[in-house]
């Protein structure tokens, strides 16, 4: 048993770098508020006001980090009023992560240096140490450099991080204690519901940015990194989890680019710009965005067209003489259309009109019969003609370019390999 679960830990560590020490004050935080949170459900009444109470803190500590830490501070993605940034602040503080600045300085390094070992949570390290491993281990790597000067200079932002402690205090633990129990007398259930669960579901919230939204969903806009788009992400995430979108366009305030994706950081930044809070709500330009929407899309086809068998392309075709072609007609059936010898021998069973409009025909050129003489051909059965070319006659015969070409080769992709 103790050999079995050393394995476990070895493979769930797998990828971890050396560890040098443990962060026992973000330990004992993530191991506690959690037993607290359980301990509370177990044992302590649940009300409903206090439910309420701790989903609005829950909402209010989450947009502190997603609206204020991130995408105003770390991003700049937004201009807000000043009574907006105290609010934001005090909000990111109750969620227990970390002062703005140390926050936004290792968000920073991240979009910088994005799945390498300068990136603070290193996606390539595994799911564990991005979601949780980086915050309470200590190791050789360290963050990569990010200019954090405009943080250095931002006087709330300072504040806060000299007071970081204190404020925590405050809004992570007291405030929501206090509310519940000054207002309906719920004391416990606001140390425990209000104060631990909102924080528990907070931190973890909030980890799965740096997690899930590397391993769940799809990359809309590129695949050169880890970053993904996925609903569940933003849903657990308060609208972080169109996580591809945003390593592409950082400094757009936005994280869901369509109108009905789920983004309510993004509502809560608009509403802020209704009401004059906000300002300057950047966005990236519309016509680079679905650029890159279209290139994965052109990708994704591409890696279609190269699993699929083409005709084999006129140059790789052997040139025919006349002569060798009306020799060969006389052992297998070989038709002429638009200036390719194709052997149908092989479809003669399954051709619709019967063989024997096929093998009367072998030797001659069929090219006005196959394009409406007779009868006009589908696409799919010129895609399956080009399929049977053989050789090409010399000499060739005068015919439509597009009749050379199948439908299904018309708007073949081409990767330009020129640098």
């Amino acid at each position: 048993m103790r050999r079995q679960f050393n394995m476990f830990i070895k493979n769930v560590m797998q990828g971890f770098p050396t560890i040098t020490g443990i962060r026992w004050f973000n330990l004992s935080v993530l191991v506690i508020t959690p037993a607290l949170s359980l301990y509370g459900l177990l044992c302590v009444p649940i009300l409903q006001k206090t439910v309420v109470c701790t989903a609005l803190y829950y909402i209010y500590s989450m947009l502190g980090i997603t609206a204020g830490y991130h995408r105003l501070w770390s991003h700049r993605s937004y201009n807000a009023s000043f009574p907006l940034q105290v609010f934001l602040i005090l909000a990111g503080a109750s969620a227990v992560q970390g002062s703005c600045y140390w926050w936004a300085r290792r968000h920073r390094s991240h979009h910088r240096h994005t799945d390498t070992d300068l990136d603070p949570y290193n996606s390539e390290r595994g799911l564990l140490w991005t979601h949780i491993g980086w915050i309470i281990f200590k190791s050789d790597l360290k963050p990569g450099p990010a200019d954090i000067s405009d943080l250095g200079k931002d006087p709330l932002v300072q504040w806060q991080h000299r007071w970081y402690f204190v404020i925590l205090t405050i809004f992570g633990y007291l405030l929501p204690m206090i509310i519940p129990g000054l207002l309906w007398g719920d004391w416990k259930g606001g140390f425990f519901f209000v104060g631990a669960l909102r924080m528990t579901a907070c931190h973890h919230c909030t980890f799965c940015i740096n997690s899930i939204a590397h391993y769940l969903g799809t990359t809309p806009y590129d695949d050169k990194h880890t970053p993904r788009d996925h609903l569940l992400s933003a849903i657990l995430t308060m609208g972080e989890g169109y996580h591809n979108f945003h390593h592409q366009f950082p400094m757009d305030y936005r994280n869901a680019f369509r109108w009905y994706q789920y983004d309510p950081t993004k509502w809560f930044i608009g509403v802020c710009h209704y009401i004059g809070l906000a300002s300057h709500l950047r966005v990236f330009p519309s016509n680079e965005i679905e650029k890159g929407a279209l290139t994965m899309k052109i990708k994704a086809l591409k890696d279609i067209q190269d699993s699929i068998e083409w005709p084999v392309p006129p140059q790789e075709l052997p040139v025919v003489s006349w002569k060798t072609f009306q020799e060969e007609s006389q052992s297998r059936t070989l038709l002429l259309i638009s200036g390719f010898i194709h052997d149908v021998s092989m479809f003669l069973d399954s051709h619709p009109g019967g063989s024997v409009l096929l093998t009367r025909n072998s030797g001659k050129d069929m090219t006005a019969s196959f394009f409406g003489g007779v009868y006009a051909h589908s696409h799919a059965a010129h895609n399956l003609l080009g399929m049977m070319r053989v050789g090409i006659l010399a000499g060739g015969v005068e015919a439509p370019a597009e009749h050379a070409i199948p439908p299904s080769q018309r708007l073949v992709i081409r990767a330009n390999t020129s640098h």
